[in-house]
């Protein structure tokens, strides 16, 4: 039974009585007059493990060309040398990964060929960053401007003058693990580089990088070098070359440096297509298409740092998948092969596991064109290569991370109407992957415990299971993986009803409800099963026994097919609510909201997952948790929860929650900002919360939002009138804690009525989000 009214508006006093969320007042300083772009701090992140970059790039590009501090990720704010610039950055992932091509200029002979040796010092006071623009003053009196193209990354250096200045380009040190490196000099103003290397957070299959850079003025001198050999005049050679210039007048370079992942041709026909121009005439492009994007969304009200810290976010959910094919179309398959993407743009780089709940849905609401040419780049891995990926980087499986995330996320395109002409394809594939394990000879693992988990209605938890493949395995995380496979088998079967596979869709229902075959009713919570079928380790839901980074209570939540069913199991709404109150600690929230979230919720480092009772908002398991309560009759607390967790978003350089994995986190903060937020990862329910703006006013893509444009608004709203007294969708009267794709895709307007207690707005049994079935 949901509580009386009196209970709740008892509840509503002690609540304003408290000390309220600081969620910023409204006024004035909410217009965004000049450019969006100076409201982006790509510094955000880069410190404390958000593992952001700095650098240049344009939304999507293959180029990320960024500095490398040491920090495994690429660039650490605490630290003061800079060994290079390089190529390739992946915003936000948690393994070392990338960093090609480092480049540096320095002036003097060249005598080091280890950029931990070579690497130079830097202050912060001399170093800005924009959307595709950075720059820094180097100790050595250079002066490194950065900006990129989608294919290719531009420098310039201002050297002291000197007739020694020199630019070194290291093929044979980056990120990841090297393999194998060539560096040509082909005349005097061009270097070409191959670099195969493989890495992540375990070994995976070696993938090649191409490069061809560009200088636009001849070299005096040069020289390779291999191992700590450097030869002056020397061509060719596996480890690194040096390019000279006299500076003693003219004393500007710049370089254009095209990447590839099929072949030397492939970055040469890259730079053909887009080098050419001047740095500033690239730095401008570069701006433009990011105000071009950041457009896609006004917002009115808020502080200036509320406004910056929001439009960095909507920056780093931009930032990826990233564009993997060539100009000419071609790119590398997941079979080594070279394929053709006709009529798409094909992507790579897929942190599934993490951006199927925010940045997934995000794209497809602010940028479906791009959205939809990534999931036609899923379906392309599948057929090129046999299977659909897990966690790809590049051309390669990387099996991190566990579960089914691919489903969910191209389910989620689906319901956006974005596989549309290629429905069944895309269902084909993720119907073979939901029914069985790739081949032996595959390097991907797929649903790697599905024999167990279709025999049985689990996936076994089997601690000492030995890999058989790179990567991480389901087995050693049977009990989040079985939430995971049927939190996907939930999203298929609306996907096969949807295209009248009926009866596919009544198997993938039922295995839905899989997630009932972990739960332990001594303890209350799911909990991890061994090949017996008994009941695994510690009875403590807080040891994370079986959980991939996390623990029972953290995973609780994550059944968002059937909540009336896990709160049931739970024991029933009254139940439920205490036990989110205690998740959340909420009556220490609501006296200091922003010390409980970075004290009480926050512990440890970004990586420290286990032992924990409490919400943990710098990682994925539980993102969609405090939208728990718009199904539990009090939804006047996910605003509590959710404006409790926008304070840990800051505009300083660790003002991320944990890893921002592709823009996942800041996907979580947009989306939660402006009150919209997927609370059924890969169906199209939108669940309702307090925005943090009086306006917002989203810009569409007829083709897929044929109602062109969405305004939502929230006038007053503040830490003092934060709670929802009614919504108007369209200026007719909105009772559900949710709206869907459908009503979304005709909806202009999404209008809130804020005040300062609880209201019984969505308190109604019929105000929760469906069941799925």
């Amino acid at each position: 039974m949901r509580g009386t009214r009196r209970t709740r508006l008892c509840l509503a006093g002690v609540m304003a009585a408290s000390t309220l969320i600081a969620t910023p007042a409204s006024g004035a300083a909410g217009r965004t007059d000049g450019h969006l772009t100076d409201l982006v701090n790509p510094f955000i992140g880069s410190q404390d493990e958000g593992n952001t970059f700095p650098g240049a790039a344009v939304p999507f590009g293959m180029v990320q060309l960024s500095p490398d501090t040491g920090h495994f990720s690429g660039y650490d704010y605490t630290q003061a040398r800079i060994r290079g610039f390089s190529l390739v950055h992946l915003s936000g992932v948690g393994c070392a990964i990338g960093g090609d091509l480092p480049v540096l200029p320095t002036t003097g002979d060249v005598t080091q060929t280890d950029y931990t040796a070579y690497a130079t010092g830097f202050a912060h006071r001399d170093e800005a960053a924009r959307p595709g623009y950075y720059r820094v003053g180097l100790a050595s009196g250079i002066r490194a401007e950065l900006t990129a193209t989608a294919r290719t990354g531009v420098q310039r250096y201002t050297f002291p003058a000197t007739d020694k200045a020199n630019v070194l380009l290291n093929a044979a040190q980056s990120l990841h693990k090297a393999v194998s490196s060539t560096v040509e000099i082909l005349d005097d103003h061009t270097v070409r580089t191959a670099i195969t290397g493989h890495g992540f957070c375990r070994d995976t299959r070696p993938y090649t990088v191409y490069t061809v850079t560009r200088f636009s003025r001849p070299f005096t001198a040069y020289g390779t070098w291999d191992g700590k050999q450097v030869t002056p005049g020397s061509r060719s050679g596996p480890g690194g070359a040096y390019v000279r210039f006299d500076t003693s007048r003219d004393r500007t370079v710049e370089a254009t440096t095209a990447l590839s992942y099929v072949d030397a041709r492939g970055a040469a026909g890259n730079l053909a297509a887009e080098g050419g121009r001047s740095f500033d005439a690239v730095r401008e492009a570069a701006r433009a298409a990011w105000e071009k994007r950041l457009a896609a969304v006004h917002v009115q009200g808020g502080t200036d740092t509320l406004r910056r810290t929001f439009y960095s976010s909507l920056y780093r959910s931009f930032l990826a998948p990233n564009i993997g094919d060539d100009a000419d179309g071609r790119y590398t398959g997941w079979d080594r092969r070279i394929h053709h993407a006709d009529g798409f743009t094909y992507y790579q780089n897929w942190s599934l596991w993490d951006t199927y709940r925010t940045q997934v849905q995000l794209l497809a609401l602010l940028a479906p064109r791009q959205a939809r040419d990534m999931a036609r780049s899923l379906v392309a891995v599948d057929e090129d290569g046999g299977w659909l990926p897990k966690w790809g980087y590049g051309p390669v499986e990387t099996n991190v991370m566990s579960g089914d995330p691919v489903t969910p996320f191209l389910t989620a395109a689906y319901q956006a109407g974005l596989l549309k002409g290629f429905e069944e394809r895309a269902y084909r594939a993720l119907r073979k992957n939901a029914d069985g394990v790739p081949p032996a000879a595959y390097p991907g693992i797929g649903r790697e415990a599905n024999a167990d988990y279709l025999a049985h209605g689990f996936a076994p938890y089997i601690w000492d299971r030995p890999l058989a493949k790179m990567g991480d395995s389901d087995y050693h995380h049977g009990a989040s993986v079985t939430l995971e496979y049927a939190l996907a088998d939930a999203m298929l079967a609306q996907m096969a009803r949807g295209l009248g596979h009926d009866a596919d869709a009544a198997r993938y229902a039922a295995r839905a409800q899989n997630y009932r075959n972990i739960f332990d009713p001594s303890t209350g919570f799911f909990r991890a099963r061994d090949g017996s079928g008994a009941f695994y380790g510690s009875a403590d839901p807080a040891k994370g026994t079986g959980f991939h980074e996390g623990t029972a209570w953290q995973y609780q939540w994550l059944v968002p097919q059937d909540v009336p069913g896990m709160v049931k199991l739970i024991g029933g709404e009254h139940a439920a609510n205490d036990r989110l109150d205690s998740f959340f600690a909420y009556d220490k929230l609501l006296a200091d909201p922003a010390r409980t979230a970075r004290e009480g919720w926050v512990h440890g480092d970004a990586y420290d997952y286990y032992n924990a009772t409490k919400y943990n908002p710098m990682n994925e398991p539980d993102l969609t948790a405090p939208y728990i309560y718009l199904a539990t009759g009090q939804p006047w607390k996910t605003t509590d929860v959710v404006h409790a967790a926008l304070t840990l978003f800051t505009d300083g350089p660790g003002g991320i929650a944990g890893n921002d994995d592709l823009g996942t986190m800041s996907a979580w903060n947009v989306l939660s900002s402006i009150g919209l937020f997927p609370i059924q990862p890969g169906y199209g329910t939108w669940g309702l919360s307090t925005p943090v703006f009086d306006r917002v006013d989203l810009a569409l893509d007829r083709r897929y939002w044929p109602g062109g444009r969405l305004t939502i608004t929230a006038p007053g709203t503040s830490a003092a009138d934060r709670y929802i007294q009614s919504v108007r969708t369209d200026g007719r009267a909105h009772g559900r804690t949710y709206v869907t794709n459908d009503a979304l895709r005709a909806m202009r307007s999404l209008a809130f009525t804020v005040g300062s207690r609880p209201s019984e707005w969505g308190t109604s049994p019929e105000a929760a989000q469906p069941v799925l079935r």
